[in-house]
């Protein structure tokens, strides 16, 4: 009876259990990956995980596109926005001003029932008298729209404007938003306002009293009247209804 002898078991290396050891590291697989040239595509799909910064992207349009704005409401019932003169006050009586150096001349207002601001305002001056309208104000009568008030230098825009020159006569100031004058008035909205009236005058040059000839014109007026024939008879009439009565007391 031969008997079986039991079969050794394998010897292992060294070097089979560095193998061994480094098929079970999954670190060093992953080194392994990053050295090797195909896996590369692999971190290109991994791109395809940038991808999804994309999305990111995406999402940072969505939140830009769903940002909050604000939305104003008006009230269908509210009346039109638009200004109320403080300076001058706006009054049935027009103000006069000078054309003269170193006068300025200022409007101011207040804003009264105005839900949106104006980006910016126009100011000028229409003249019935020639049908010219004049830009006020240093920036060619463009203000912004939260102004309240406006300084006008007459003398140096006359200086300025030979071609068209202020002339002395009465004055309308238009004051309109971008819609322009004819805008329809709207809740809230800015309505153009054409209720300030003013006058500009001129003053005379200096005269000497020497050469001064009083009131032209009404010096010779006055003699001319009196020798006028009804007024020469109204008063011989006087005369003698005043002598006739004196002496009539006088007999009594």
């Amino acid at each position: 009876m031969s008997l079986v002898q039991p079969t050794p078991p394998p010897v292992v290396t060294p070097r089979a259990i560095h193998r061994r050891q480094g098929n079970g590291n999954s670190n060093s697989n992953s080194n392994s990956n990053s050295n090797n040239g195909g896996s590369s595509n692999n971190g290109g799909s991994s791109n395809n995980g940038g991808s999804n910064s994309n999305g990111g992207s995406t999402s940072n349009s969505q939140r830009g596109s769903t940002s909050s704005t604000s939305v104003i409401s008006i009230p269908i019932t509210a009346p039109a926005g638009g200004i109320s003169f403080t300076q001058p006050a706006q009054t049935a009586a027009a103000s006069f001003f000078k054309i003269a150096e170193g006068e300025l001349v200022t409007f101011g207002w207040n804003f009264t029932s105005l839900f949106i601001t104006p980006t910016a305002l126009t100011v000028r001056a229409f003249c019935s008298d020639n049908g010219n309208t004049y830009n006020v104000g240093p920036t060619d009568g463009v203000i912004p729209g939260t102004a309240t008030q406006v300084v006008w230098d007459i003398f140096s825009y006359q200086q300025a404007h030979p071609t068209q020159p202020l002339i002395v006569a009465s004055y309308t100031l238009q004051v309109m938003d971008a819609h322009g004058l004819n805008e329809a008035a709207a809740p809230g909205r800015f309505a153009p306002n054409t209720g300030m009236k003013f006058a500009l005058y001129s003053p005379q040059p200096y005269t000497p009293l020497s050469q001064w000839q009083g009131c032209v014109g009404c010096s010779g007026a006055l003699p001319n009247s009196i020798a006028h024939p009804f007024w020469v008879s109204m008063i011989i009439t006087f005369m003698a209804m005043l002598l006739g009565g004196f002496g009539i007391f006088r007999r009594r």
